[in-house]
């Protein structure tokens, strides 16, 4: 259950980052509290997940999911670059967060 903790914080981490994105482009109360909303869960399922898992580990994950997820939704839905270098290096980051479990 800690990794579905985890990937669960992860996820909320990358829409907290999307609606910074879109705090900035428009500012309203509403796209504050879903920002704030998404970080607030996302800490606590990261609590949650740290319940189980190594903080080195869960951290390491957790950062990844939200940095490599942040990219992505960037790419699709913000007109960052899609460059092959860009998606390479993602991928790099997802799969030491593979790595990660894998050794943990």
């Amino acid at each position: 259950m800690a990794w579905v903790y985890l990937i669960g914080a992860g996820l909320c981490e990358v829409f907290g980052v999307t609606m910074m994105n879109r705090l900035n482009e428009r500012r309203s109360f509403a796209n504050f509290a879903l920002l704030a909303a998404g970080f607030i869960l996302s800490f606590l399922l990261l609590s949650l997940a740290m319940r189980d898992l190594p903080m080195g580990t869960a951290y390491a994950v957790w950062t990844g999911i939200g940095a490599a997820g942040g990219a992505v939704v960037g790419m699709l839905f913000f007109g960052e670059s899609r460059s092959v270098l860009r998606i390479l290096c993602i991928t790099l980051v997802l799969g030491a967060a593979v790595g990660l479990k894998a050794l943990g």
